[in-house]
C-alpha cells in the first residue's frame, strides 16, 4: 500500500502540471504514454521491443496520436491514416519475410493494439484541447468509478461480475462505482458546466462510468489471455500504463461520439 501511495503521489506531481499547461506538453505526454502502452502489449505477446514489428507498431501508434500539424511536411496524398495503413501493410509483409515466425495472428493483434491505444490517446489529447475542465471531468469520472467500485465491492460485494475474467470484481462494486462517479461527476458539472444541459450530462456521466468499467474488463481479459498479472511494471504498485489508462481508452472515444470532444 505504501508503494502504491508513493507512486500515485509522484505520478500526480508530474501529471497535474502537464494537464494544466496543455499545449505541446500534453501532446508529448499522450504520445509517450501511447508508445509505452503498445510496447506493453508487445511484451505480453513476448515480441521483442527492438524487432521490426515493434518499430512498425511505434510508428503506427505515433501516426494516430500525434497532432495533425506534425504531418504537414508529408505530400498531400499521404495523411496520418495512410501512414497507419502503410504500417499495417508493413506488418503483413513482415509475416512473409519472417517466414511466419511473425504470423498473421501476430499482425492482427498488433494492428488491433495500435488502433485501441492510438485512438484512445488521440482523444486524450483532444479532450485537453477542449479545455482543462473537460479532461479533469473525464479523469474524475474514471477515477471515482474505480475507487468507488473497489471500496463498495470490498465492503458489500458478494455477487461476482465476471469471475472468468476478473474474479475480484462484483456487481455491488460495479453499481456502487457508477453511483459514486455519477455523484462526483454531477458536482463537478455544477461548477464547470458543458454545452449540454445538466440532466443530460448526469445521464451521460452514468454511461461514461459504465463504459469505463468495460474498458477495465477488456484489459483484464487481455491480461488473462496472456496469463500476466499486470501489463507492465513502470508504475510500482500499480502495474503498467495500460493498467492505469484501460478505462479511459474506451471512455474517451465514446465521449467523442457524444460530441463533447
Amino acid at each position: 500500500m505504501k508503494q502504491r501511495v508513493t507512486t500515485a503521489v509522484i505520478a500526480l506531481i508530474i501529471f497535474i502540471p502537464v494537464i494544466v499547461y496543455g499545449g505541446w506538453l500534453i501532446d508529448i505526454a499522450g504520445i509517450v504514454l501511447g508508445l509505452i502502452a503498445v510496447n506493453e502489449v508487445l511484451m505480453m505477446k513476448k515480441l521483442l521491443l527492438v524487432s521490426p514489428e515493434a518499430i512498425i507498431a511505434d510508428i503506427g501508434v505515433f501516426s494516430l496520436i500525434a497532432p495533425l500539424s506534425w504531418f504537414g511536411w508529408l505530400p498531400l496524398q499521404i495523411d496520418r491514416v495512410f501512414v497507419f495503413f502503410l504500417c499495417v501493410l508493413a506488418l503483413l509483409i513482415r509475416t512473409v519475410v519472417s517466414r511466419n515466425r511473425f504470423s498473421f495472428d501476430d499482425a492482427g493483434a498488433v494492428t488491433l493494439a495500435m488502433l485501441y491505444i492510438g485512438f484512445g490517446f488521440y482523444y486524450f489529447i483532444a479532450a485537453r484541447g477542449v479545455g482543462v475542465s473537460m479532461l479533469l471531468y473525464i479523469l474524475f469520472v474514471v477515477w471515482s468509478t474505480d475507487s468507488g467500485a473497489y471500496m463498495i465491492g470490498k465492503r458489500f460485494g458478494k455477487n461476482k461480475l465476471a469471475p472468468h475474467i476478473s474474479p475480484n470484481k462484483t456487481w455491488e462494486g460495479s453499481v456502487g462505482g457508477t453511483v459514486v462517479a455519477t455523484i462526483i461527476g454531477s458536482v463537478f458539472l455544477i461548477f464547470y458546466p458543458t454545452q449540454y444541459n445538466f440532466i443530460l450530462m448526469v445521464l451521460l456521466t452514468l454511461i461514461f462510468s459504465i463504459t469505463g468499467q468495460f474498458g477495465d474488463l477488456v484489459e483484464s481479459a487481455l491480461k488473462r489471455y496472456f496469463s500476466v498479472k499486470d501489463s507492465g511494471n513502470i508504475l510500482p504498485g500499480h502495474g503498467g500504463i495500460l493498467d492505469r489508462f484501460d478505462s479511459m481508452l474506451l471512455v474517451l472515444p465514446i465521449i467523442h461520439l457524444f460530441g463533447l470532444i
